[in-house]
């Protein structure tokens, strides 16, 4: 399954990258150094690149969630991504050497120490972006729905994995909804530190997964972006 974001890009602003999220015709800009440019390109496009080029793959694994936080915010999908041993959130994968490995082989082969048995396929496919600069990566999405139950078994043997504890320090749950103060759940989430194109792919995915409707992600993004501007003003020095 290859898709394509239309109204998802990025743009050079101020000096600093800035994602925009098209809803409409409307553009939210959110601030970050974390998030790369990225262009996307297709599976045979990211084959026929040389041997300069790095290949990164990665699964987002989910589930329908029919629970309700408090009894009354709907849940809606439990996404699982990771804490690694940088202190970064990401997803589960690393890179994959493509000269003794296929990309899904190469891919099951990290999950395999990180998550358990869990092996993914080319129809689990989703999307490949490239990232250029000091170090030229080909980052390759992947994502496949579980059932709920499926999903917490996971979870449980995640932990008993080969790298539980030393480059994985544990898996987490996005919280896919907005507390009524408009920062608690996906706003603080995205306020935190991702690795390398994770946050970018995070909101790819559910964006074009349909797992978060326009209105929602451009909201979090706003209340994220508010949020880092004013603990960036409490840090630099008052100008009065």
């Amino acid at each position: 399954m290859h898709v394509e974001a239309r109204g998802l890009g990025l743009v050079s602003w101020a000096g600093s990258r800035m994602l925009v999220w098209a809803v409409g015709l409307e553009h939210i800009k959110m601030s970050t150094t974390t998030v790369p440019e990225l262009k996307q390109i297709s599976r045979e496009e990211a084959m026929r690149l040389g041997p300069g080029w790095s290949h990164s793959c990665h699964a987002m694994l989910y589930a329908a969630n029919p629970g309700q936080l408090f009894g009354r915010i709907p849940m809606r999908f439990s996404v699982l991504m990771q804490m690694r041993f940088d202190g970064l959130l990401g997803f589960p994968g690393g890179f994959v050497d493509r000269r003794f490995w296929s990309l899904e082989d190469g891919l099951n082969r990290v999950l395999g120490l990180g998550l358990g048995g869990l092996r993914l396929t080319e129809a689990d496919y989703l999307s490949s972006h490239l990232t250029e600069g000091p170090h030229r990566v080909v980052a390759h999405l992947y994502a496949r729905q579980l059932t709920l139950e499926q999903l917490h078994a996971v979870e449980i043997s995640a932990v008993h994995s080969r790298d539980h504890g030393l480059e994985v320090l544990g898996l987490v749950r996005v919280p896919l909804y907005t507390q009524k103060d408009r920062v608690g759940g996906f706003p603080n989430f995205l306020s935190n530190a991702f690795v390398s194109t994770a946050k970018y792919q995070l909101l790819f995915a559910l964006k074009v997964l349909n797992m978060m409707p326009s209105e929602k992600l451009a909201e979090a993004l706003a209340s994220a972006t508010e949020k880092q501007k004013k603990a960036l003003e409490k840090l630099l020095p008052s100008s009065s």
